[in-house]
Order: C-alpha cells, then sequence, then structure tokens
C-alpha cells in the first residue's frame, strides 16, 4: 500500500539542496571526492587528508549538510512507514534538521576541547576526521536511498531497515578503524574510553532519540 505525503514537495526541494551540497563538493573538490568514494576500501583518503584537515573544512561542511538533511528526511521516513504515518509540517522538519546538525556539531567541539585540555590534539584530531568520513560517506547513501524510499513505486519496511543495517555498518567500519589505529592507546586506558564511550558516544545518541519523540509527538 503506498502512503501519500501531504506536502511532498518539501521533500523534493529537500533533496536538490542535498544534491547541491554533493555536487559543490565534487566540482569544489574533485580528486578529493573521488578518493573518499572508495573510504570504505582504501585508507589512502583517511591517511592524505587528515594530514590536511582544517578547524573548518569546506568539503566536509558540504557533505555533513548533505548528512543532517538526509538523516532528518529518513528519520521522518522510517517512522511514518514503521512506526505511525504522520503529516509532514516544515516547521517539525526544521526543528528536527536543527536538532541533529546541533548534537552532531557540539559533540564535535567538545571533542576538540577535550583534546586541548589533555593535549592530544593530533590523535582527537584525527579520530574525529574518520568518523566525520564515514558519516559523511553514509550522507551519500542516505542521499541515495531517500531518493528510492520517496519517488519509488512501493516503500517496505524491509527496504527501510536495509537501510539502516547500512548506514550503521558504514559507521561501525568508521569506528573499528578508529579503534584499530589507537588499540594500544585504548587499551592503556580503558577506563577512561569507556567513560568516553557512555558521555560522548552514546549520551548524544539518547539525546536525539528524545528529540525526534518530540518531534514526531
Amino acid at each position: 500500500m503506498i502512503r501519500e505525503f501531504i506536502t511532498y514537495e518539501w521533500f523534493t526541494l529537500l533533496c536538490i539542496t542535498s544534491l547541491l551540497f554533493v555536487t559543490a563538493a565534487k566540482y569544489l573538490f574533485g580528486l578529493r571526492f573521488n578518493d573518499f568514494l572508495l573510504v570504505l576500501g582504501n585508507s589512502k583518503y583517511l591517511k592524505i587528508y587528515s594530514k590536511e584537515q582544517k578547524f573548518i573544512d569546506a568539503f566536509d561542511g558540504l557533505l555533513f549538510a548533505n548528512f543532517t538533511i538526509g538523516l532528518s528526511i529518513f528519520i521522518h521516513i522510517s517512522y511514518s512507514h514503521l512506526v505511525s504515518p504522520i503529516t509532514f509540517d516544515i516547521l517539525s522538519f526544521l526543528k528536527l534538521l536543527f536538532a541533529v546538525s546541533a548534537l552532531f556539531l557540539i559533540k564535535v567541539l567538545i571533542e576538540r576541547l577535550i583534546s586541548s585540555l589533555f593535549e592530544i590534539d593530533a590523535i582527537i584530531d584525527s579520530y574525529v576526521f574518520q568518523k566525520t568520513t564515514f558519516k559523511n560517506f553514509s550522507g551519500l547513501v542516505l542521499l541515495i536511498a531517500n531518493l528510492i524510499l520517496l519517488f519509488g513505486l512501493n516503500v517496505s519496511n524491509i527496504a527501510i531497515c536495509v537501510v539502516i543495517i547500512v548506514f550503521l555498518l558504514i559507521n561501525s567500519i568508521g569506528f573499528i578503524t578508529s579503534f584499530k589505529n589507537y588499540q594500544k592507546l585504548i587499551l592503556a586506558n580503558f577506563f577512561y574510553f569507556l567513560l568516553y564511550l557512555c558521555a560522548l558516544e552514546i549520551g548524544p545518541y539518547i539525546i536525539l532519540y528524545k528529540a525526534i519523540k518530540d518531534y514526531l509527538a
């Protein structure tokens, strides 16, 4: 059974906006974008561009914008099909988009603040870069998935679950990659690593879950 979205044109505009961000990243940083597309099977991108990263990076910024829009759209679609149909409201959606964006940005700022306090800037900068890279890559997957889910003839719960699994798998690969790179350091400070996981990896997603519940309530 096909479910109709009343304000379907907003999804079209949002997807076009995401495509413009990705296109701009491809146009302005062609070589880097091509290397970025191979990040899952090749560590070349991480090795080269982690050394060239800046506090404010235009390439990552463009792809991060695509990621936040794509994730917000996917949250709306998933809830509407897996839980209960909901009417799209642009103001409510913008609040969700703001919550998603703010969560990840604040999380990065806190991680950089901690790195400065403990004088481990090089390690944290590399770690944040790796996580951001895989999140941005999953943003490309979400863009394609959203286009298929929105404009496909039929949206199944299985298709949505497959997208969720792929999304989690990509970001898990990023986390495992970082863990392998700093395995000795983590094992030597395992207690602090557990505190970090609870405070900055698990905690923010609990906050995001509550924000999503408020948005969809």
